[in-house]
């Protein structure tokens, strides 16, 4: 772990001179090449922004209306079939909304089953090899205004379930 400190220290002053020594012998105006990015990195932002506070808004309504442990209540026999512990449920569907919520669920997991459980194993797993599919590609696909998503959804849906039932699988073996 320590060489990777020591390559970073290195690395990330090495990558900007790197850029920098290019656009000095290539005759580019780096400052003005640096401004003008930044300008449209500002544009995209103000862009996406509208979805990024739906986004907000609809997680917030999914965990305060009660629709996030419906949904679980009907995928439990399901779950329990998979050998998918029922407390990870609310957690593998809020990752494919909002990373920061599935963190908050992650630490009330953590705090009543534990971190050594086998249910804290499964969603330290989960967390780690899932995505947040929904806000990913809402802000990905606004940001290059694609408006057809075609077979991202479905594929990134089956990716989670697959993960979810890896998740479980694994943490089974190691618990």
């Amino acid at each position: 772990m320590q060489i990777l400190n020591y390559l970073s220290i290195f690395l990330i002053p090495f990558v900007i001179f790197y850029i920098l020594l290019y656009a000095l012998l290539h005759k580019k105006p780096a400052f003005e090449l640096f401004t003008s990015g930044g300008k449209k990195g500002i544009e995209i932002v103000i862009d996406i922004a509208p979805t990024i506070v739906g986004f907000f808004v609809a997680v917030g309504v999914l965990r305060s209306s009660g629709t996030l442990d419906l949904i679980c209540r009907m995928l439990q026999p399901f779950a329990e079939a998979c050998h998918v512990p029922a407390p990870i449920l609310p957690l593998s569907l809020l990752k494919l909304f909002s990373a920061s919520g599935s963190n908050g669920l992650l630490f009330d997991i953590f705090k009543t089953y534990g971190t050594d459980s086998y249910i804290g194993f499964t969603a330290s797993i989960l967390l780690g090899c899932t995505e947040t599919l929904f806000y990913t590609v809402a802000i990905y696909y606004m940001s290059v205004n694609i408006k057809k998503t075609r077979w991202t959804i479905p594929a990134g849906i089956g990716i989670a379930f697959f993960s979810l039932l890896v998740s479980s699988f694994i943490a089974g073996i190691c618990a």
